[in-house]
């Protein structure tokens, strides 16, 4: 088991979604654990939204991480491939204004291609931090094996899924939008990690700092 960061350390971490709940769904529960860390701070950057579900999302992070910031762009759901400069310029902008210790993202082969791309493209916009891509459930059946577990209380993993229901309300009409799904993937990761539950996680390359005594 390692850190993110040594004891007492600084720890700064971006979040980056294509859609409004997408860094919930994915890493909501690592963030209620930092809940509290000292010297840790939160910024989430997401891509799409119609009015009403920007306002979810620029709600909802500080729910699960008090004091997280969050900008929200109007990008057209499903089409961020056909925006790519947009995208890219975004990502960029956010890197000048933050140097992230961690960045969490959705996986570089996700079959959506909104995700898709966000993951393909901040590992070169933030090329010294960690980067933690994180896994949304969908119909596509594209869940792997992740190699990196973040271990959550019982309290959190509950409490990840009641602020899901509170902050995305736009989404309960949807057929998967349920306690069994968001309950079922904690559950597995966890059981997965020798824990109850569990976040799981792809980083494609991990730098040890010895000297430092973390992670990055």
């Amino acid at each position: 088991m390692i850190g993110l960061a040594a004891p007492g350390g600084r720890l700064d971490i971006v979040c980056v979604g294509a859609h409004p709940d997408d860094i919930e769904i994915g890493c909501g529960g690592t963030l209620l654990g930092l809940g509290g860390r000292p010297g840790t701070t939160v910024a989430g950057l997401v891509m799409t939204g119609t009015p009403e579900r920007r306002a979810e999302a620029e709600a909802a992070l500080p729910q699960f991480f008090p004091g997280a910031t969050v900008r929200v762009l109007d990008l057209p759901d499903g089409r961020l491939p056909g925006h790519w400069g947009d995208v890219k310029a975004a990502l960029e902008e956010a890197a000048g204004e933050v140097q992230p210790t961690v960045v969490m993202a959705p996986r570089a082969d996700d079959a959506h291609q909104d995700h898709r791309l966000l993951g393909q493209l901040v590992s070169t916009v933030w090329r010294d931090a960690l980067v933690l891509h994180y896994e949304i459930p969908k119909w596509d059946g594209d869940s792997r094996s992740p190699n990196v577990y973040v271990r959550l209380t019982d309290g959190d993993a509950r409490r990840k899924v009641e602020l899901l229901h509170k902050c995305f309300p736009s989404q309960a009409r949807r057929d998967w939008w349920d306690d069994e799904l968001f309950s079922g993937v904690m559950r597995m990761r966890g059981m997965e990690s020798r824990s109850r539950y569990a976040e799981g996680f792809v980083s494609r390359k991990l730098l040890l700092d010895l000297a430092a005594g973390g992670t990055g």
